[in-house]
């Protein structure tokens, strides 16, 4: 499967590369599927513009022109940056089905869709901050 940033090749690490490569915080995230607290991140109201990659790999995930403030404390995307970028799979933990976000490249739990969102898509990529990693324009894949 081809990328956004052109690469068809799928990132693969043990675990113990994981915990070696991200904070304890972004593995918790990315790895073990969890939620930083709303309005903790260092991107909900972040106001910069560019792309947001992940965390993990560096795949491009959202740009900043497609963010908007939803109110809910995460950093939130009406689209992703590329039909390619992102890949999402139901999620049935919590008592609830939701539809959760992950990175295509590397499989990383980045947040879930809702389809509460503004035009033109009407969807809300709810994403965590620790997953992200902004980089302004004109910043390539690091």
């Amino acid at each position: 499967m081809e990328e956004s940033n052109g690469t068809s090749e799928k990132v693969t690490l043990t675990d113990d590369d994981w915990k070696k490569k991200l904070t304890p915080e972004q593995y918790r995230v990315c790895r073990e599927k969890g939620t930083e607290r709303a309005f903790s991140g260092s991107y909900w109201n972040s106001k910069a513009e560019g792309a947001y990659a992940c965390v993990a790999c560096g795949n491009d995930l959202f740009s900043s022109e497609t963010k908007f403030d939803s109110g809910t404390g995460w950093p939130s995307f009406w689209a992703p940056i590329s039909d390619v970028s992102v890949r999402t799979e139901e999620d049935r933990s919590l008592f609830t089905t939701r539809t959760e976000v992950l990175c295509s490249k590397c499989d990383s739990h980045l947040g879930h869709v809702f389809k509460d969102g503004p035009e033109p898509t009407h969807l809300r990529y709810c994403i965590n901050s620790v997953a992200l990693d902004q980089r302004g324009e004109g910043e390539g894949e690091k």
